[in-house]
């Protein structure tokens, strides 16, 4: 029986993917207990796929799943948690930037009784004041805006119990932030705190684009916190306006005073309408993510499977 799964999603990461390889079976070989690594391939198009298929034919450990497109890091990290059989399942990027050498003190804590046991990022190598600050401003602002526990400065770097695996399996939403959606199940859950490094090789994954897109992500599918606020500044706008539209008749109507002032005038009407657009435009995210639950697609496609056992595949 297989006591851990290392899930590891991969794009485009020939660069980096041997010495992932190497750390993680240098940290798994001093469990001395039976492990497996999965590599999950999300379309890269470079050298990764081939570079884990000779990894697999020289190590049993080792298996690939290989998508048929590109489907994003949350739904890799969804399909490698579906087709493990681990007892315990860590979730790592290739990059190298969270240690290896840390899933030890992860397994210590799940050891003690712990079901879900999260990286806690203390201070961050080799990254931009931009990201930092962004970063920071991101969890702190997503714990306000939702009930659910999610901590705050914590990547995908974890180890979850199997049942709470079990129970990520039953979440079917397309729109997946992973890391929400392990703190929404509820389980007992601790941190292991460390220093995050550079990456070891190779560029980003998450550019500014994709960072928002996460962020996005994130915020509406554990908050509809935004409808509100919505609602509220439109409430708040249209009773200012019409006190402005009374004040303005009652000048025109019952003095000689001319109405001046069309520049500010404009200038409130373009910023009442910058708002409602962005109104719609919060709404607009919520029923795109409506639109997506109800094509009820398959989350990923995958292409083919190395390592795997018939029996694994079949239950997929």
């Amino acid at each position: 029986m297989i006591r851990y799964s290392v899930v590891v999603p991969v794009y485009n990461e020939e660069s980096v993917v041997e010495e992932c390889y190497r750390q993680l079976k240098e940290v798994m070989d001093a469990t001395n207990e039976p492990y497996e690594l999965i590599f999950v391939n999300d379309g890269s198009r470079d050298a990764t796929a081939d570079i884990v298929g000779n990894l697999c034919a020289n190590d049993e450990c080792v298996k690939l799943i290989n998508f048929s497109r590109n489907f994003g890091h949350q739904t890799a990290i969804t399909a490698g948690m579906d087709f493990s059989t681990g007892q315990a399942v860590v979730v790592i990027d290739a990059d190298l930037q969270d240690p290896p050498a840390v899933i030890l003190q992860m397994i210590e804590k799940w050891k003690e009784g712990y079901d879900v046991v999260y990286g806690k990022r203390e201070k961050r190598k080799g990254e931009s004041l931009f990201k930092k600050a962004t970063a920071k401003m991101f969890y702190r602002l997503l714990a306000a805006m939702t009930s659910v526990d999610i901590p705050v400065d914590a990547g995908d770097f974890r180890l979850i119990d199997r049942k709470v695996c079990d129970v990520m399996s039953r979440l079917t939403e397309k729109n997946r932030y992973v890391r929400g959606l392990v703190s929404w199940t509820g389980f007992r859950q601790t941190a292991v705190s460390y220093v995050r490094e550079e990456r070891f090789a190779g560029e980003t994954k998450y550019p500014l684009r994709k960072m928002l897109r996460f962020a996005m992500d994130g915020i509406t599918t554990f908050s509809y916190k935004p409808l509100k606020i919505s609602t509220y500044i439109g409430f708040i706008l249209a009773f200012f306006s019409f006190v402005y539209l009374i004040v303005v008749l009652c000048l025109r109507l019952f003095t000689d005073v001319t109405v001046a002032g069309w520049a500010s005038i404009l200038a409130v009407l373009l910023i009442s309408n910058g708002v409602v657009l962005m109104m719609l435009g919060i709404i607009g995210e919520y029923i795109g993510r409506i639109y997506d639950e109800t094509k009820n697609r398959p989350l990923y496609i995958v292409r083919e499977t190395i390592g795997f056992s018939e029996d694994t595949k079949d239950e997929k």
